[in-house]
């Protein structure tokens, strides 16, 4: 090439680069097909989906999901002592103890559960209801929580015509995050929460390098949207960073008999 003429170089340069351009462009829109844009792989898996059950408010579990309650007993849960979840990694009491009557169960004063199975992001469902009888009022009635990781906690709380601190009700990520709406149904009604999590990343120096973010609908109402959590959810305080990886569920017993049923995880 280095004797060729300069006119011939020009001209192979020019062809190259044509031909490079040519290689590269998206088609024209004259040449385009339906099947230009038709995408097929990789195929999602099949999901056969839960049904309508006159048990629950929701549907029964979907073919995928891990089934942490079904009503039949506490196998899947771990008792802990008291209700802050700080030192769950470090103690175990045992077997679960919480009562299940009728395909529920109950919180016991003194013990929280927290389940057996760790994950990291998930889709969560989970019903329960507060106390019929009404007792106590603002944080005192029908207290508990659901602490997603192990760390932070979606609060539970009987708000119906209950007003309390705004960060702390219902639907609240405890102490960060106010709810969109309080879709509380009536004390002794069963709620349900459909919760979509996604776990934080840790950089090497075990600072927080993206946040945990959340999407919860309670009773098919919109009160998070993509929130980012920004560390652990204190009772006094602001968050701490707390470099973790896969954590469990863990429910709180708070002093207040509040019910569950039908809890499951599908891992995402």
């Amino acid at each position: 090439m280095k004797n060729a003429p300069l006119s011939l170089a020009i001209c192979v340069g020019i062809v190259g680069l044509a031909f490079t351009h040519s290689a590269t462009a998206q088609p024209e829109p004259s040449k385009q097909t339906p099947q230009s844009t038709e995408i097929w792989e990789p195929v999602p898996p099949v999901v056969t989906p839960g049904m309508n059950s006159a048990n629950t408010t929701g549907f029964t579990p979907p073919s995928d999901a891990i089934v942490l309650f079904d009503g039949k007993n506490t196998d899947q849960w771990v008792a802990i002592k008291g209700y802050a979840p700080s030192s769950w990694e470090k103690t175990n009491e045992g077997p679960l103890k919480w009562p299940v009557e009728n395909g529920i169960m109950y919180s016991t004063k003194g013990f929280s559960a927290r389940s057996k199975k760790e994950f990291n992001d998930f889709q969560l469902h989970i019903e329960f209801k507060t106390p019929e009888k009404v007792e106590g009022t603002g944080q005192g009635r029908g207290n508990s929580g659901i602490f997603l990781q192990g760390r932070y906690e979606l609060q539970v709380l009987d708000n119906y015509e209950n007003p309390t601190y705004v960060d702390g009700m219902v639907g609240s990520i405890y102490k960060q995050a106010i709810p969109l709406a309080n879709p509380s149904r009536k004390p002794g009604e069963w709620q349900t929460y459909d919760v979509i999590y996604q776990a934080p990343k840790f950089n090497k120096a075990g600072m927080m390098s993206d946040f945990a973010y959340v999407t919860v609908l309670l009773n098919g109402i919109l009160v998070q949207n993509h929130t980012a959590i920004r560390g652990t959810t204190e009772y006094i305080g602001y968050p701490k960073v707390q470099p973790h990886g896969a954590g469990p569920i863990l429910l709180q017993d708070h002093g207040n008999p509040v019910g569950f049923r039908n809890i499951w995880v599908r891992e995402l």
